[in-house]
């Protein structure tokens, strides 16, 4: 898995890529959670995300925002982080410019950039959403949502409510053509201690789906 260094907005970010030699391998990305708060592409969800995606064929990018690691530049309230994102797919798309599909991936605040990528980017097939703090970020950018997608969230979250994930997904639903599959993981918090081989399993079973779904 080698480490990799992109041009980014403010400067140079830092990443992790695994190259699938399959022609037209499907791409995604993955987003981590909020800088200011220890947030990495080396969190435990993050890589268990990316590992998930890599089992099933991807070629798949992890990297961290402006100000992380060694990524340069400094924290930019959402805004800048989203611009990374593009950079980061950018990249991802000149290194495999004939996949055959692509998806995002986000925890907590990773999940919400990810969110307004994929209102930016009509190539986006599909996301998975691992706790969507949607207590804390305005989703109403989503409107329409523009793809389906899978939210993870937590019973026992003290960060981000279940209530406020599934009153986002209730109004994703309510979207025409939208399909949310909202999967709770009973006695999971925030960060889903002892819950990792469960959310690979999530996200393999609703991915893996998608991928073998006839195209409308």
């Amino acid at each position: 898995m080698p480490d990799i260094i992109l041009n980014g907005p403010e400067g140079r970010l830092e990443g992790r890529y695994f190259h699938n030699q399959t022609p037209n391998a499907p791409i995604a990305l993955m987003l981590h959670p909020h800088p200011q708060h220890g947030g990495t592409m080396n969190n435990k969800i993050v890589y268990t995300m990316f590992n998930s995606f890599k089992a099933m064929g991807f070629s798949v990018l992890r990297f961290n925002f402006r100000g992380v690691g060694r990524s340069q530049g400094s924290f930019a309230d959402g805004e800048g982080e989203l611009s990374d994102a593009a950079s980061a797919l950018d990249w991802l798309q000149s290194v495999n410019p004939n996949a055959r599909q692509c998806w995002v991936s986000g925890f907590s605040f990773g999940a919400w950039i990810s969110m307004q990528l994929l209102m930016r980017r009509p190539e986006i097939d599909g996301f998975v959403s691992i706790a969507p703090p949607a207590n804390m970020f305005d989703f109403s950018f989503l409107a329409p949502c523009p793809s389906s997608g899978l939210v993870i969230q937590g019973d026992r979250d003290d960060v981000v409510p279940e209530s406020a994930a599934a009153k986002l997904v209730d109004k994703l639903n309510a979207q025409k053509g939208i399909n949310i599959d909202y999967r709770i993981e009973q006695g999971a918090g925030h960060y889903f201690e002892n819950h990792m081989e469960i959310i690979d399993s999530h996200i393999q079973d609703y991915v893996s789906q998608r991928l073998t779904a006839p195209v409308e």
